[in-house]
C-alpha cells in the first residue's frame, strides 16, 4: 500500500506539472476567436525541449540529480514511469536506440569486425542497454486490463521476464566479439540483426509525441514519416552491399556494385573503395529503387541481388501506401490522436477563457487523456458492432463482477443480465469527487478495481470516512432505492474502474422483474447490522418496500379488474404475491369474483388464494361474486370450499328483505347463509317480510327453512306480523308453514334414531296400566347403552338382593321369637325379587336387539370398507386426471401462444417470393461480380502491355539517343579531322 500510495501521489504531482506547462502553452486571448493559439515561448521547440525532460528548473520539481533519481533503486524501492529522472534516462536510451538502429544494419553490412573507435562505442552503448535492463526490474507500469499501477516487484518483474527480457538480454550481447571468437562464423553475425528490436523504443517515443499537444503534431508527424523513409531505405542500403560480399572477390564483377561503372569511374575491387562512397552509392540505389525511377545505371546482377530486389520494390509498394495514407490523414485531420490533441486544445481554451483553479484542471486533463488511452481496448470501439453482439461482450466482462455484487444476491439470473447488458465502463483518477453529499442522483455504479471513500460530515463539522468501497461494493443505491438526496461523500483514492448504471434504466428493469426489487431492498436491510450507514436509513428502506408492495398490489388488482389475465400471470410469475391486498383490504379474487371474471378466479384458486379471505369491510370473494350475480364464478368458489360467511348476518339479510331483492336473497340463501339470522331487535328477515307483506320474499325463506315460531324482543311471530299486516295469502302461507313445522317437531326425534342419548325407565311390580290404587310406586332405572353396563348395573341390584335374603336367612336362623321381623324382610325380599322379572325381559330384548344390531354393523362395516376402497380408487383416479388435465391445459396455451406466433408471421407464398427476390438479385450480383473480374483480368493484362509497349518504347528512345549521340560525335570528329588538315595548310 505504501507503493501504491506513493505513486499516485507522484502520478498526481506529474499531471499537475504537465497542467502548469499547458497553461503556458495555450492562454488563449478572446480576440483571436478559433486562430487565437498562441505560444508563450518563441521557439517551436521548446516544448519539445521539455517534452524530452531537459528543462531542469521548470515546474515543482525544481532542480534534480541523476543520483537522486536512482536513490529509490539504491533503496530498494519501485520507481513511478512519471518519475522526472527516469523519464530523462527514457530519453537517454531513446537516443542510443536510435542509434543502434541505424548503426546495426551498417555494421552487419560494411563491417566484420569493428574498429578501435566503433567498438569501444558499441561497448558503451550495450552497457547502457544492460542498466536500462536492470532499471526496469524497478520501474513500475500501469495494467494494460484495468489501468492501475503495479508496484509489486515480483509481478514488475515477471512480466518483463515474459515479454521483452530476452531479446533485451541477446540484443545486449557483444556480438562483434562472439564473431571473432568463433573464428568469423557468418552465422554468428545474423545474431546481431536481434538489436533492430530496438526500434520499438523510437517507435514508442513518437507515439508519446503525438500525444503531447504541447508538440506541433503536423511537425511531429512529418519527423516520423521522415524517419520511417529513411531507415528503410537506410536498411535496404545495407542489405543491398552484404549481398554484394556474399561473394568471393574473384566473382566481383557479378554484383550490383562490383558491375558498376559510372561514367569513367568503375567500383571494381570495391572493397578497396572508402566507405563513405561505398554507402552513399548503396544508398543511391535502394532510394532510386524504392521510388522505383529506373534509371538502369543500378541494377541487380545476380539471383540473390534479383530476389531480395523484388522483395524491396513491393514492400515499397506498401511503404508508399502507408507514407500517403498518412498525409492525407494529417490534411483531413481523420486519426485519433489528432482528434484527442483538438480537444486537449479546446478543453484547454475553456479552462483558460473561465479561468479554472489548478485542481480542476489538473482533474479535467487527467481524465481526459486516461479515457484517451482506455479507449483503444474499452466499449468505445464498439459503438459499430450490433446490440445483440454488444450485450453477449458485455456479459462475458461485467457478469462476474455483478454477479458478487451484494445488492444483487439472490437476484435472478435474468435480472443480472438485464443489467449487465446496459453497463458503462468508466474510470476515475485519485482525488476526484463522484457523487456529493445532499446531491440528486441518477447513476448507480459498481466498483471493479480501486479503493474509494464514503465521506460524511462529524459533529464539528470537518469531513470523516464513514467506510471505504472496495471491489464488488456498490453506490448509489440508498439514494436512488428510497428516492432520497446522496447521504454521503464519494471520493476516489486509488485509481479506479467503475461500471455505471443510469438510474431511468434501473428502474425500468425494476417495473419489470419488481420481486427482485424487494429481494434488493431485503439484501439493504440484511446488512444493515454490518454496515452503520445502511442502519441509519432503515425507516427509509423499510418505508420504500411498503410503498413497493402496495404499488404492486395494486398492479395485481388492476390486472385482475380489468380482466387481463396476460399480465396478471406475468406479475404472478415474476413474484408478486396474490394474497396481498390493498389499502382497502381488497385481493385480486375479490375484484375477479365481483366483474365475473371464471378465468382469472379458477387461476387464482390454482394459485392457492385464500377463497375465504376478507376485506376492511367483511366481504369475501364468493359474496362480492353473489352481489353482482356471478353464479358461475360463485358456483366455482363453493366447489373450492368457499363459505358465506357475513359478519351481523341477521341485520344484513333484514336489510335486503326490506329493499325487495329477491333475486339477490335467492342467491344468499341458495348458497347456504341462515334463513333464521337475527338482528339487533332480535328480528328474523321472516318478521321484516311478514311485516312488509312481501309474500314472495316471505315464500322464498319459508322454502329456505326459515323458522315461523321465532319470537322477537316484543314477543312477536311471522304470524302475527303478518296478521297485523293483513295479508290473506302471507298469512296463509305462514300457517301452513306452521303446521308442518310443528308436525315436523314432533317426528325430529327420527332424525336423529343415530344418535345414543342415555335414558331412563320405570320399572313397576305390577302392569303399569293398572288403577291408581292398585298401581304400586316403581322404580327408575338408567337404561343400559351397553351389555357391560348392563351386567354391571344387574350386579348392583343382585348384591342388593343377596344383601336382604341374607339379613333374611339370618333373622329366620336366630332361636328368638321373631316371627314379625321375619316376615317383614321376607317381604321386602320378595318385593325386591318381583323388581327384577320385567327388567329381565327388558334385558333380555336388549341383548337380542343388540347382537341383531351387531350383525347388522358388520355388513354396514363390510359395505363401508369396500365404499372407502372404491373411493380410494376414485381419488387416485381423479389426481391421475386432473394432472392430465394440468398438462393439458399447460399444453393448450403454449399451442395457443405457437398459433398466435405462426398467425403473426408473414404467409408462405410473401415469404417464398422474398426468397425468390433475394436468389435474383444475388443471381444479378454474382453475374456482375463474374462480370468485373473479367474486365478486371482484361485491364490487367491492358496494364501489362501498356506497361510492356512503355519499356519497348523508353529502350527504342534510349537507343535512340545513344545513335545520334554517336552520330554528333562521329560528326565532330570528322569536322576536326577535316579542320586539322585545313589548320596545317
Amino acid at each position: 500500500m505504501g507503493g501504491s500510495s506513493g505513486g499516485g501521489v507522484s502520478y498526481r504531482s506529474d499531471v499537475d506539472s504537465d497542467v502548469e506547462d499547458l497553461e503556458e502553452d495555450y492562454e488563449v486571448d478572446d480576440e483571436f476567436g478559433e486562430e487565437g493559439i498562441v505560444e508563450s515561448r518563441g521557439n517551436r521547440f521548446n516544448p519539445l525541449t521539455n517534452f524530452l525532460g531537459f528543462d531542469f528548473t521548470g515546474g515543482n520539481g525544481g532542480k534534480f540529480t541523476v543520483i537522486n533519481g536512482i536513490r529509490d533503486i539504491s533503496t530498494g524501492s519501485v520507481v513511478h514511469p512519471d518519475n522526472r529522472c527516469y523519464k530523462a534516462w527514457t530519453v537517454f536510451i531513446v537516443i542510443w536506440a536510435l542509434y543502434s538502429s541505424f548503426f546495426t544494419p551498417l555494421e552487419f553490412g560494411f563491417f566484420r569486425g569493428l574498429p578501435g573507435n566503433l567498438f569501444i562505442l558499441d561497448i558503451l552503448g550495450q552497457i547502457a542497454f544492460l542498466v536500462d535492463i536492470v532499471l526496469t526490474f524497478f520501474v513500475a507500469y500501469r495494467d494494460s486490463r484495468t489501468y492501475r499501477m503495479v508496484y509489486r516487484r515480483s509481478s514488475i518483474a515477471l512480466r518483463y521476464l515474459k515479454s521483452t527480457f530476452i531479446i533485451d538480454f541477446l540484443s545486449c550481447m557483444p556480438w562483434d566479439i562472439i564473431y571473432k571468437a568463433t573464428g568469423g562464423k557468418e552465422e554468428v553475425r545474423y545474431l546481431l540483426l536481434i538489436r533492430l528490436y530496438r526500434v520499438r523504443r523510437v517507435i514508442l517515443f513518437f507515439h508519446k509525441m503525438e500525444k503531447d499537444i504541447r508538440i506541433n503534431y503536423l511537425f511531429t508527424r512529418i519527423v516520423k514519416l521522415i524517419f520511417v523513409e529513411l531507415y528503410c531505405t537506410h536498411t535496404a542500403a545495407c542489405i543491398f552491399y552484404y549481398l554484394a560480399t556474399t561473394l568471393p572477390a574473384s566473382q566481383e564483377g557479378y554484383t550490383w556494385i562490383g558491375s558498376l561503372k559510372l561514367g569513367d569511374y568503375s567500383y571494381a575491387k570495391f572493397r578497396e573503395i572508402d566507405l563513405w562512397t561505398r554507402y552513399t552509392t548503396s544508398m543511391y540505389f535502394a532510394v532510386v529503387t524504392m521510388a522505383t525511377v529506373g534509371y538502369g545505371d543500378i541494377h541487380a546482377v545476380n539471383m540473390r541481388e534479383m530476389i531480395f530486389a523484388m522483395a524491396y520494390i513491393s514492400f515499397d509498394m506498401i511503404l508508399g501506401a502507408y507514407l500517403i495514407g498518412n498525409m492525407t490523414a494529417l490534411i483531413v485531420k481523420g486519426s485519433k490522436t489528432e482528434r484527442f490533441r483538438d480537444k486537449m486544445a479546446d478543453i484547454m481554451r475553456y479552462m483558460n477563457r473561465n479561468k479554472l483553479g489548478r485542481n480542476i484542471r489538473g482533474q479535467i486533463t487527467g481524465h481526459l487523456r486516461l479515457q484517451y488511452e482506455s479507449s483503444y481496448t474499452e466499449a468505445a470501439v464498439l459503438q459499430d458492432i450490433p446490440v445483440s453482439i454488444r450485450a453477449k461482450i458485455a456479459q462475458t466482462l461485467y457478469l462476474p463482477y455483478i454477479e458478487k455484487v451484494p445488492l444483487f444476491r439472490g437476484c435472478s439470473s435474468e435480472f443480472i443480465n438485464q443489467i449487465v447488458i446496459r453497463l458503462h465502463e468508466e474510470f476515475f483518477l485519485p482525488g476526484e469527487v463522484i457523487m456529493e453529499q445532499g446531491s440528486v442522483v441518477d447513476q448507480l455504479y459498481f466498483v471493479c478495481h480501486g479503493v474509494l471513500e464514503e465521506i460524511g460530515t462529524a459533529k464539528d463539522g470537518s469531513e470523516e470516512i464513514v467506510s471505504l468501497l472496495q471491489p464488488d461494493n456498490s453506490f448509489g443505491e440508498i439514494s436512488i432505492l428510497c428516492n432520497i438526496p446522496q447521504p454521503y461523500t464519494v471520493r476516489v483514492s486509488e485509481l479506479c474502474r467503475i461500471l455505471r448504471l443510469d438510474k431511468q434504466s434501473f428502474m425500468n428493469i425494476l417495473e419489470i422483474y419488481f420481486h427482485d426489487g424487494r429481494r434488493i431492498l431485503n439484501n439493504l436491510l440484511e446488512g444493515k447490522e454490518s454496515n452503520g450507514r445502511i442502519k441509519q436509513l432503515e425507516s427509509d428502506i423499510t418505508f420504500h418496500i411498503s410503498k413497493q408492495e402496495a404499488e404492486l398490489a395494486l398492479k395485481l388488482n388492476s390486472a385482475a379488474f380489468y380482466g387481463d389475465l396476460y399480465q396478471l400471470k406475468s406479475l404472478i410469475r415474476a413474484g408478486a404475491d396474490p394474497n396481498k391486498t390493498d389499502y382497502d383490504g381488497r385481493s385480486p379474487l375479490h375484484l375477479a369474483a365481483s366483474r365475473g371474471y371464471e378465468d382469472i378466479t379458477l387461476y387464482l384458486i390454482q394459485e392457492s388464494v385464500d377463497v375465504n379471505i376478507k376485506d376492511k369491510l367483511g366481504n369475501t370473494p364468493l359474496l362480492e361474486a353473489i352481489k353482482n350475480g356471478n353464479d358461475r364464478v360463485a358456483a366455482l368458489l363453493v366447489k373450492e370450499g368457499a363459505t358465506l360467511s357475513i359478519e351481523n348476518a341477521g341485520t344484513f339479510l333484514c336489510t335486503v328483505v326490506a329493499k325487495g331483492d329477491s333475486d339477490f336473497l335467492k342467491r344468499l340463501l341458495s348458497n347456504g347463509i341462515d334463513p333464521n339470522s337475527k338482528d339487533y331487535d332480535q328480528r328474523t328477515p321472516l318478521h321484516v317480510a311478514a311485516s312488509e307483506g312481501l309474500y314472495l320474499l316471505a315464500k322464498q325463506l319459508v322454502e329456505a327453512g326459515a323458522n315461523v315460531l321465532k319470537k322477537d324482543r316484543w314477543g312477536n311471530t311471522p304470524l302475527d306480523e303478518a296478521l297485523v299486516c293483513g295479508n290473506k295469502m302471507l298469512i296463509k302461507l305462514i300457517e301452513d308453514a306452521k303446521v308442518s313445522q310443528m308436525s315436523s317437531f314432533l317426528s325430529s326425534s327420527k332424525e336423529h334414531k343415530d344418535k345414543v342419548y342415555k335414558k331412563k325407565c320405570t320399572v313397576y311390580s305390577s302392569h303399569p296400566n293398572e288403577s291408581k290404587e292398585k298401581r304400586r310406586r316403581g322404580i327408575v332405572l338408567w337404561v343400559p347403552r351397553s351389555i357391560e353396563e348392563l351386567v354391571k348395573t344387574a350386579a348392583e341390584q343382585l348384591n342388593k338382593l343377596q344383601k336382604k335374603f341374607t339379613s333374611f336367612v339370618l333373622e329366620v336362623d336366630k332361636e328368638e321369637d321373631n316371627y314379625s321381623e321375619c316376615g317383614r324382610l321376607a317381604k321386602a325380599f320378595l318385593q325386591e325379587l318381583a323388581t327384577f322379572e320385567i327388567p329381565l325381559l327388558k334385558s333380555q330384548a336388549v341383548v337380542e336387539a343388540n347382537l341383531r344390531e351387531k350383525e347388522s354393523f358388520e355388513e354396514v362395516k363390510e359395505e363401508t370398507e369396500r365404499q372407502i376402497t372404491q373411493a380410494r380408487g376414485e381419488i387416485e383416479e381423479l389426481k391421475k386426471q386432473l394432472e392430465e388435465s394440468k398438462v393439458e391445459r399447460q399444453h393448450k396455451e403454449e399451442c395457443e401462444t405457437i398459433r398466435k406466433l405462426i398467425y403473426a408471421q408473414p404467409p408462405r407464398s410473401e415469404t417464398e417470393k422474398v426468397i425468390c427476390e433475394l436468389k435474383r438479385e444475388i443471381a444479378e450480383l454474382e453475374a456482375e461480380s463474374t462480370a468485373s473480374w473479367r474486365l478486371l483480368e482484361l485491364r490487367k493484362k491492358q496494364f501489362a502491355l501498356l506497361l510492356h509497349v512503355v519499356d519497348e518504347l523508353q529502350n527504342t528512345m534510349e537507343d535512340e539517343q545513344k545513335s545520334l549521340v554517336d552520330e554528333i560525335r562521329t560528326a565532330v570528329e570528322d569536322q576536326r579531322n577535316i579542320a586539322e588538315p585545313m589548320s596545317v595548310d
